[in-house]
């Protein structure tokens, strides 16, 4: 069981008169469904995004600091935490997550798709975060829930306030995935839901739902055609 949040490393001292504008809590799925292949493919696809130079362009933007913090998630007793809490000050700050990226291990044993649970667990995490003007957890999956508490239930308890909830839909495995995301997963203000038909085309996608929410919402905004949104 890997759901405690003690083992985050609170690095949140901001410089002088720096602002956090952006608190990123991402979501990675780790369940039965994703195996060593596509485990390698998202590792290494999120890894990339991060090095991306537009997204680091983004993150070191002058609106102010970003915070990062990125979990596994896969049945209700597995949620662990691969990157604590990292205000992204400079590229040392970032380099360092990108690293513990790519040591992360997919989970010796293979479980359900628990997301409500995972929602449960990135709420908690987001209360745990550095102040920041705005809070955003990203949930990537390629399935529905099918273990634990459902995503209504975790919704109808609350805890969500002054977060968005976006998500990164991964088809391969599962018919209207990213329906269910849109209807039933994404919330918040200007929450969307990146596509990625199959699990190759997760890299592109994972740097594509980076950029938006580095960006922050925009106002009148037209959805991308494939791409749900929600307010």
């Amino acid at each position: 069981m890997r759901r405690s949040l003690v083992p985050v490393l609170m690095l949140w001292a901001l410089p002088a008169g720096a602002e956090c504008r952006l608190a990123l809590a991402l979501a990675v799925d780790v369940s039965r469904s994703i195996d060593a292949t596509d485990f390698v493919i998202q590792t290494e696809g999120l890894a990339a995004a991060l090095e991306d130079p537009a997204v680091k362009a983004a993150i070191f933007g002058p609106e102010g600091t970003v915070a990062l913090a990125v979990y596994q998630w896969s049945g209700p007793s597995h949620q662990e935490i691969i990157v604590p809490w990292v205000m992204l000050d400079g590229p040392e700050a970032l380099d360092g997550a990108i690293w513990a990226v790519r040591r992360a291990l997919r989970p010796e044993r293979q479980q359900a798709t628990a997301l409500g649970e995972a929602l449960r667990f990135g709420a908690d995490l987001l209360a745990d975060a550095p102040t920041c003007a705005r809070r955003v957890l990203d949930v990537a999956g390629d399935g529905r829930n099918n273990d634990g508490v459902t995503v209504a239930r975790v919704y109808d308890r609350g805890g969500f306030e002054g977060i968005t909830v976006n998500g990164l839909a991964v088809g391969e495995h599962e018919l209207d995935v990213a329906r269910y995301f849109r209807d039933e997963v994404i919330r918040g203000p200007g929450a969307f839901v990146e596509i990625a038909p199959q699990q190759v085309d997760y890299p592109p996608a994972i740097r594509r739902k980076l950029l938006r929410e580095l960006e922050g919402p925009k106002i009148g905004m037209a959805t991308p055609p494939g791409v749900g949104g929600k307010t």
